[in-house]
């Protein structure tokens, strides 16, 4: 019989938890009560520990690897914590929201796709890293740095590889079907923009510029600027800001849209962490767009950063919403970065939009102009034609 002295694989296992608790002393040990952080030892998971070592006693299939076992014991931890968003994200997924957050990657310039057999296959933009060296439309990626690319492996693992920082290289070989042959291609990473706006006059009407936000980045405030200068140029006097379906990003962002149409010593935001008292975020100085008139879209999926915005702009009657009421998140994460390239989004905070009535946490940020429930095809044009009418102008029926 196996002795059932203590494991020292098993505290191993441990050390990531007790690495969490010392990330978020240092990175924000100001928000903790020293008498409350919690000590990690051998005795603390006496269940864990005698589970651990029956399945590593008598169980008839291998445990997994250790990073697997610290992973799920995270995500345990977090299910157990009970915030929906408080969570664990693992190494590729973190980078390439990091990289969305950001607005920008070191990368080749390629669009990838899936293809009828499940093989990933490269197209490259024009004018990009991967263009210049000969990639062509439709190349099936089969190794990025000696790694193996299969039908198995996921996209985020396939974009993780093939981006990196600008200035670094990547090894890629790839089997070109209408030569039968393989090629290898080393390719120097460049900046390559992820863009979070795109934007247009109306068809219906030249005097109106339509600018989807589809992510609140930190490049899109400036974005959107560009977007409203561009479309003045084309002869655009009244503007619609479409949050539909934006489900936030960063909170300064969603600050800083709103600065872009609010006067001075105006109240954006008002956010409380814990064992502080509330702090009120207001406008320094004029925005450059504070005349404009301006609608913004809305909807069920409109969250987090997207609803400040939205928020802010209907409390100061800067805006005129129109749509369904947002998703009604009104909590702030802190991500901290694990030493392996994961990271743990921590709530660490509430916010609140001053003179918004009713709360936010209540119902999400309503409309003024309410969308009933339409047709995929005709939904769209009930958002244009109720735009249309909120700026006095012509509209058909």
């Amino acid at each position: 019989m196996k002795s059932k002295s203590p494991n020292f694989r098993f505290y191993a296992l441990l050390s990531l938890i007790i690495l969490l608790n010392l990330a978020i002393g240092l990175a924000g040990g100001y928000y903790i009560r020293d008498q409350q952080l919690f000590s990690i030892n051998q005795n603390n998971y006496p269940l864990l520990e005698q589970a651990y070592e029956l399945l590593l006693d008598h169980g008839y299939y291998p445990l997994p690897d250790q990073k697997k076992v610290e992973y799920g014991m995270i995500r345990g931890l977090l299910q157990a914590y009970n915030d929906p968003y408080t969570t664990f994200v693992e190494p590729p997924q973190h980078e390439l929201q990091s990289q969305q957050l950001r607005g920008k990657f070191g990368g080749i310039g390629a669009r990838i796709e899936r293809d009828s057999q499940n093989n990933y296959r490269l197209y490259p933009f024009a004018d990009s890293p991967a263009r210049r060296e000969g990639l062509l439309d439709g190349d099936i990626l089969i190794e990025v740095d000696k790694v193996k690319i299969t039908t198995e492996t996921t996209q985020d693992d396939v974009l993780s590889l093939l981006r990196g920082e600008k200035g670094t290289s990547v090894q890629l070989v790839i089997f070109r079907e209408e030569e039968q042959r393989e090629y290898s291609f080393q390719i120097v990473r460049e900046e390559i923009p992820i863009p979070s706006v795109t934007w247009n006059t109306l068809p219906e009407d030249e005097r109106v510029g339509l600018i989807q936000v589809n992510l609140m980045s930190s490049t899109t405030p400036d974005e959107i600027q560009k977007a409203i200068e561009d479309l003045i140029v084309k002869g655009a006097d009244h503007f619609i800001l479409d949050l539909r379906n934006n489900g936030g990003g960063l909170v300064d962002t969603g600050v800083k849209i709103a600065e872009l149409f609010l006067p001075a010593d105006k109240p954006i935001l008002t956010q409380t962490y814990r064992d502080k008292p509330p702090q009120t975020i207001q406008t320094s100085k004029d925005g450059p767009f504070t005349e404009i008139p301006l609608v913004i879209f809305t909807n069920n999926s409109t969250a987090s950063a997207a609803e400040i915005t939205a928020g802010a702009l209907k409390a100061q009657q800067r805006a005129r919403l129109v749509g369904t009421p947002t998703f009604g998140k009104y909590t702030i994460q802190l991500v901290f970065d694990l030493k392996d390239g994961s990271s743990l989004h921590v709530t660490a905070a509430e916010w609140e939009i001053p003179g918004l009535e009713p709360p936010i946490r209540d119902h999400g940020v309503l409309p003024d102009d309410w969308i009933e429930n339409e047709t995929p095809d005709n939904l769209n044009n009930r958002y244009l034609q109720a735009a249309l009418q909120a700026f006095n102008l012509n509209t058909n029926p």
